[in-house]
């Protein structure tokens, strides 16, 4: 249970970092590009910390689809992007895809 803690907390990090990504206006702000950079670490940090005990397929995919749907959630509150039907149901299927392998891991 420790292990997939950690990789939540790792996808918190993915979702701040990327969706700080428009704050570094290409990394050439430097405050919001060293942000992003730490955050960054931390989140690869910590899941390759989760991956010790979770099968790294699994972490990743997991990893990456908190992180995809965190940042589609965060770009439609804060960067007035589509929320269209089509697109909050692909983030269902997300959500989906993910509560499935946690059902599936060993």
């Amino acid at each position: 249970m420790k292990a997939w803690l950690i990789l939540l907390v790792a996808a918190a990090f993915e979702i701040v970092w990327a969706a700080g990504l428009k704050s570094t206006q290409g990394f050439t702000r430097l405050w919001p590009s060293v942000g992003v950079i730490a955050t960054m670490a931390a989140s690869m940090w910590l899941l390759a910390v989760a991956a010790r005990t979770l099968p790294i397929g699994t972490a990743y995919a997991v990893w990456t689809g908190i992180g995809a749907v965190g940042t589609a959630i965060a770009g439609i509150l804060w960067f007035n992007e589509s929320a269209s039907l089509v697109r909050l149901l692909c983030i269902c299927l997300i959500i989906a895809g993910i509560i499935g392998l946690k059902l599936a891991s060993k």
